[in-house]
């Protein structure tokens, strides 16, 4: 039977996979929506209308880190606290939790990098009515009403947010249970008390009744009004037939935001939808509940394998954030005043002059938890990136190797197909960086392990691709495969570190490997202990040239409810629907710091992951997963990642070519032009999925696939540069054009086209058949410059371009400076040492600048300054180079080989002048049909001042 057992458990999770995966078309049955979910379906019951909380003033307390106040819920008598925050950083932090629960509630750690600095609020007045608050900004303010309790934050006469201006605040104390004996019990022995303290407390005290109302207590009570409204749900929920035992009952938590003057906002990935959140009045909420879908319905508000709860608001005036700090299941409702009216009606609205201000209004509903939010008041999109960074860091610094290309499928065979793939790329003249192993690599889906027939010798694979200066990726999942004669489970259940089940034995799910069980990884020994199994002594067969790919961390349970873990399944004290988000983000973080730990604390580590959580952008990669071969999917990567670089996690990508079904050649190809504009730039494709690597489809199309990927590779040095600024700034590297054009109203739903940071501008070609498109240059004082052609265009128009299958519109704005490297080699490091070429995209109305960042690629000691960050300016008829961190030390061998300045006028002499003072004639041709110079064999060190001199 222990055989058969054996044999069959493979074939049953392939059987379970594929009912999962069915046509290749997502069962949105397996998937709760707001209605099956009883909390989402009880707090969205609740409608708009006078809150029944009331602020208890005379318990205000104001001391220099923070103010405490008492809220009291009129309906039950239920006191919470709440407690306010003026932070760092024009930042205001609200929690809410009850004052006296009946155990603590979930409180999210781990996620803010340090506990964040507080400034003095001051009380400007205060009556009956409410107290109004400095926030130490020029005229900003806090004011809090009493009765209902409203939060309103203010600048000079304008509301910037309003707190419960709906009355939706609910917060679900934890109560004890009627039906138990044990309740009845105590709970009539407690009222028996209770009634012998009444009455002897009336007649020493006349104000006594009074006082036991508002004695908090009592919270756990439940009031008979409460009784009656006891619903289907609130202490058990079945789904399909999984069946979830709540013993702590209802604890959902949610309030409402309404912006004033606000009709965008953004954010909250990962959902397959459109950069612009839409309203959500008629369908259900936007869900953040990380989930293995597989291929994902596009443009729904269902939820996915990642969860961010951050939304940016952006409006001409200004931009805000809402950062909801809960990782249990979440749905945010989203309504505006605006919302359906078409161009013309809100044009006639300006004309017949209608005072109706818009507004957005938000709602964040939580099962468990406490309400624990900040509010981010900008001004600016890079105020907000930077306040946001503040809170929960900046995006990891990734190797240089990392931003290449990646080549992936699930799966390459044996260590021959390794080899000839990677023969492939050179043969074809394609550069490469890295090539990955899926499951089938490790033996009968064990993590850790090899297949001793197909992966014999893995460190020969491994070395081969050294001396390439290739590296590898190998899959390392978190559900563990349930066997005694395997290494990494023996331990971790001898150490006590699986999840459990509501009984208390180790919580078991069907994954790839059969019966798995899954590490708790929010505990912080649990943690350390994966990390140390990255060593090289552990881990036999691996080298530094192979790093690590975390997929199904969400976690994907095949048989679990929603394909994942149940929610009374115990992390320690703690159910897992309190932590369900964080899950995949301590999968990371415990890879990551084994992969750092592996090397002494030296190299930088690489690691993707498909589950995420506000933090993931500080440990590594992302992807939007099992995508598929359709037009629509590559449409739908640009919004998916541009939602997640204004929520800090800039190192984004789709798989290339889609994952399930197999592309047309067509859709190939632009999806490779695409992706080598895109952060993370890999090809992945499922096992049933014919071959693809790129020359397999035609002399024609390796071609169009080799350009695409070598411009990837010229433009390496800006890619450094800008993931650099997003590990310093928090700026996103990929970025929506009102980023960069904050005012410009054309640019607030624009998704088919993006910035790469300041100065690139990238309009992908995504239609089938496409001709032309057509492409919204922004900035009226701009101009751009097409990258291939060096065409000069002005901004503040949209403009045709027609394209043929080589076509990829890409433009630089004039007043910048990018250096390249023109010499594509077969990966980037054998291109380390190579030279760059300037190109400078002058505008006339302003100086041109740009940055060089140079350091050795792959390891920490750029944090012990040791890099080359230099400023690139063009003024007056000057490019001069000048050190940006002069207590940086690092030097490199690359020179600079050419100068290409678009937008030039024709030179008389071109002058170098070194440090030492040398100067030298340098040679150029001048083109005066396109206006570009181009001067050649400069040779100034990368790393070192200089000046170019244009008379």
């Amino acid at each position: 039977m222990a055989t058969f057992t054996a044999r069959m458990a493979p074939l049953l999770v392939v059987g379970l996979a594929l009912c999962l995966s069915g046509t290749w078309a997502v069962d949105k049955g397996n998937f709760k929506t707001c209605e099956q979910s009883a909390f989402c379906k009880r707090q969205r019951a609740l409608k708009p209308g006078e809150s029944p909380y009331r602020a208890l003033l005379e318990t205000m307390e104001l001391t220099n880190t923070r103010l405490t106040l008492q809220l009291i819920n009129d309906n039950n008598k239920v006191r919470l606290l709440l407690e306010l925050y003026r932070l760092q950083g024009n930042i205001t932090r609200v929690k809410i939790n009850e004052l006296k629960p009946l155990k603590p509630r979930y409180e999210v750690p781990d996620v803010l990098i340090r506990e964040p600095t507080t400034e003095p609020l001051s009380v400007l007045s205060q009556d009956e009515n409410g107290v109004v608050l400095s926030l130490g900004v020029e005229s900003q303010r806090v004011i809090i009403s009493a009765r209902p309790f409203r939060l309103d934050i203010m600048e000079g006469s304008d509301v910037l947010m309003s707190l419960n201006s709906r009355g939706l605040l609910a917060f679900e104390h934890l109560r004890m249970r009627k039906d138990t004996f044990s309740y009845k019990v105590t709970s009539t022995v407690a009222s028996v008390w209770d009634n012998i303290k009444r009455v002897f407390s009336s007649q020493a005290d006349p104000e006594a009744e009074k006082k036991e109302e508002a004695d908090p207590a009592n919270q756990a009570e439940t009031t008979k009004e409460e009784e009656e409204k006891v619903e289907d749900g609130m202490w058990e929920e079945t789904f399909k037939s999984h069946t979830d035992s709540k013993p702590n009952g209802p604890s959902a938590v949610s309030l409402d935001f309404s912006l004033p003057g606000v009709e965008h906002v953004y954010g909250i990935p990962e959902h397959a939808d459109t950069l612009r959140l839409k309203t959500t009045d008629n369908g259900d909420p936007y869900r953040l509940y990380n989930l293995d879908v597989f291929q994902y319905e596009l443009y729904n508000p269902m939820a996915l394998y990642g969860s961010v709860p951050v939304m940016v608001a952006h409006s001409a005036q200004r931009t805000t954030g809402i950062f909801w700090l809960n990782a249990a299941e979440t749905w945010v409702d989203i309504s505006s005043n605006t919302a359906g009216k078409t161009v013309f009606g809100k044009m006639l609205d300006y004309v017949q002059g209608s005072s109706e201000t818009p507004q957005t209004d938000v709602r964040w509903i939580s099962e468990s938890g406490i309400i624990d939010v900040f509010i981010m008041l900008g001004p600016t999109p890079k105020d907000v990136f930077s306040q946001y960074a503040s809170l929960t860091g900046t995006q990891s610094f990734p190797p240089l190797a990392s931003l290449g290309y990646h080549q992936c499928r699930w799966n390459y065979n044996d260590q021959e197909d390794v080899k000839s793939v990677d023969a492939g790329f050179d043969e074809h003249d394609i550069p490469y960086d890295f090539i990955w192993l899926d499951i089938e690599h490790t033996d009968g889906k064990r993590y850790f392990t090899w297949d001793p027939h197909k992966f014999a010798t893995p460190k020969e694979m491994l070395q081969g691709l050294m001396d390439k200066k290739r590296k590898m990726v190998a899959i390392v999942d978190p559900h563990i495969k349930v066997d005694s004669n395997y290494k990494i489970h023996n331990e971790i259940r001898t150490l006590g570190f699986y999840v459990k089940n509501k009984d208390g034995g180790d919580y078991e799910g069907w994954c790839w490997p059969g019966s798995a069980s899954y590490p708790d990884f929010t505990r912080a020994d649990m943690r350390a202990w994966w990390a140390s199994m990255f060593a090289y002594d552990q881990y036999e067969g691996t080298m530094e040239n192979l790093y690590t790919w975390n997929d199904m961390n969400e976690p994907s349970v095949f048989n679990g409810p929603e394909v994942t873990m149940h929610k009374d399944a115990m992390h320690g004290s703690w159910e897992h629907r309190d932590i369900h988000n964080l899950y995949g983000l301590y999968v990371q973080m415990a890879t990551a710091e084994g992969l750092i730990q592996r090397s002494g604390g030296v190299e930088r580590p690489f690691v993707l992951t498909r589950a995420f959580f506000a933090g993931s952008q500080r440990i590594g990669a992302v992807w939007t997963g099992d995508n598929a071969a359709e037009w629509d999917h590559l449409k739908i990567s640009i919004p998916m990642c541009l939602s997640m670089g204004l929520v800090g996690i800039s190192f984004c990508g789709a798989d290339i070519g889609g994952f399930f079904k197999s592309p047309s050649t067509e859709l190939l190809v632009r999806w490779y032009q695409a992706g080598a504009y895109q952060p993370f730039y890999r090809a992945h494709a499922h096992l049933d999925t014919p071959r693809r690597e790129p020359w397999l489809f035609g002399p024609e199309n390796t071609a169009l696939i080799r350009e695409a990927v070598r411009q990837r590779y010229t433009f390496l040095p800006y890619w450094y540069q800008l993931f650099y600024r997003a590990h310093v700034t928090g700026e996103p590297v990929m970025r929506p054009l009102w980023v960069e054009y904050p005012q410009d109203l054309a640019t607030f739903a624009l998704e088919d086209e993006y910035l790469i940071g300041r100065d690139l501008l990238v309009h992908p070609v995504v239609e089938e058949g496409a001709r032309g498109v057509t492409a919204y240059l922004p900035g009226k004082d701009e101009v751009w410059f097409d990258v291939h052609t060096f065409q000069k265009h002005n901004g503040a128009q949209n403009l045709y371009i027609p394209v043929t299958m080589s076509s990829i519109p890409v433009f630089q704005r004039g007043g910048s400076i990018i250096p390249r490297k023109l010499r594509v080699r077969r990966s980037s490091t054998c291109m380390e040492h190579d030279p760059y070429t300037l190109y400078v995209a002058l505008n006339l109305q302003r100086t041109a600048d740009g940055e060089l960042y140079i350091d050795d690629g792959h390891t920490f000691n750029y944090e012990k300054k040791e890099f080359i960050y230099r400023k690139l300016t063009f003024a007056n008829k000057v490019l001069s180079s000048v050190n940006l961190a002069p207590d940086a030390k690092f030097t490199t061998d690359s020179w600079i080989e050419r100068i290409i300045v678009l937008g030039a006028s024709k030179p008389s002499k071109v002058t170098l002048k070194t440090a030492d003072g040398q100067e030298k004639q340098l040679e150029f041709d001048f083109d005066a049909s396109m206006s570009v110079l181009t001067v050649r064999k400069p040779g100034m060190n990368a790393g070192a001042d200089w000046t170019v001199t244009f008379q």
